[in-house]
């Protein structure tokens, strides 16, 4: 199956990871956090997958003097959708309900994640219900 131009790595999300959870940050910086035994070809592989993610519009970069400056401009809501759209068109012909049927009962919520949960199903309908009027 082809890949979409928008597609994004392991390898690659293992960088925004990083900037997601660190913030903006150097190749050296993320090289550091990625590669913590790594050498000059760990530098030139976080390099490369900084291009390819900005070539993606998934990070921007800022020229700060000698360094340059990389942050997450996809947000990792916007990835998890995004993946989870593409995974219910390949398996459940485009709905989400069997799939999220399928997590929420395979993993045991804890109370606050069932009281979140719940909370969301609220709100949606408050929408839903809002709109009809």
């Amino acid at each position: 199956m082809a890949r979409t131009p928008r597609d994004i790595s392991d390898a690659q999300l293992a960088v925004l990871n990083q900037l997601w959870d660190v913030g903006p940050a150097t190749i050296r910086q993320l090289t550091d956090a990625l590669y913590p035994s790594g050498g000059t070809s760990s530098y030139a592989t976080v390099q490369k997958l900084l291009e390819r993610l900005e070539d993606k519009h998934c990070v921007r970069r800022r020229r700060t003097g000698q360094a340059h400056v990389f942050e997450a401009i996809l947000a990792r809501d916007e990835l998890i959708g995004r993946r989870l759209q593409a995974m219910a068109e390949k398996l459940c012909g485009g709905s989400l309900t069997p799939l999220l049927t399928h997590l929420v009962r395979a993993k045991r919520l804890s109370a606050r994640e069932r009281q979140d949960l719940r909370a969301l199903i609220d709100e949606l309908d408050r929408k839903r219900q809002g709109e009809r009027r």
